[in-house]
């Protein structure tokens, strides 16, 4: 095995790990019509979101189709951008999208969010971008715990995602399109039940520290979501 998990290459190989698919996803009408066109307000919620962001690295977990990492860069100044994913070839994609200015700000390595390669506290922000929904139940809680163990006292963690399960949303209420959107997305079900801030809060709370919800922004009704913790600076240090 090259390190890839078996989820994503028995699942996802179609849309992350074969080149061709590489090319065409990552093109802006295709991301917008997989959003159901709302990736601008998606894209402008989350910058909103960390723009109030402490002073230190910054952590994107894993490569996203679009234009989110040169425009998180373009906000950054002069400060890197650490980039971390599974699949080389996606972050040789992240890489070719940026000016060749900007090269040197992004800092990617490949790495799997389950096993983060990083000491505790590394991270004064974290930022994940529809990838839980992406993962069963197993990994997505094992990548929780690695964010919780690397992001700093006083640090923040934006999440992008899908909202929790829509029953009222015209899409799911349509079954054709919530079957579809379910058999693309297999574990997307999961996702929707899963309660993200207590599993994240319990993680937290492992390594002594406290995890505080502090913003929440639906998008298009609910069915996708912006959320913003910040990890307790006093708590942090006194669990550590």
């Amino acid at each position: 095995m090259d390190g890839t998990p078996e989820y994503l290459a028995r699942h996802y190989w179609w849309a992350y790990l074969w080149r061709p698919s590489i090319w065409f996803f990552d093109h802006q009408p295709i991301i917008n019509l997989i959003l159901f066109g709302q990736y601008r307000r998606l894209l402008t919620q989350t910058l909103h979101c960390l723009e109030n962001s402490p002073t230190g690295r910054m952590l994107q977990l894993t490569c996203v189709y679009g234009k989110l990492t040169p425009t998180l860069l373009g906000h950054l100044g002069n400060q890197s951008l650490y980039l971390i994913d599974v699949a080389t070839a996606q972050l040789e994609a992240s890489r070719n999208k940026l000016e060749p200015t900007r090269r040197s700000q992004l800092l990617s390595v490949r790495m799997d969010a389950e096993i983060l390669a990083f000491q505790d506290n590394t991270f004064a922000t974290i930022l994940i971008f529809f990838l839980m929904h992406e993962m069963p139940v197993a990994a997505r809680q094992r990548t929780l715990a690695e964010t919780m163990r690397v992001l700093q006292p006083g640090g923040r963690l934006v999440i992008t995602e899908y909202g929790a399960e829509p029953r009222r949303h015209w899409i799911y209420r349509r079954r054709l399109l919530r079957r579809l959107l379910t058999r693309w997305e297999p574990f997307l079900e999961d996702f929707w039940r899963e309660d993200i801030s207590a599993v994240l809060q319990r993680e937290a709370g492992k390594l002594g520290k406290t995890l505080h919800q502090v913003e929440r922004h639906p998008v298009f009704n609910g069915f996708y979501r912006v959320l913003v913790y910040e990890m307790d600076l006093q708590t942090a240090k006194d669990g550590g």
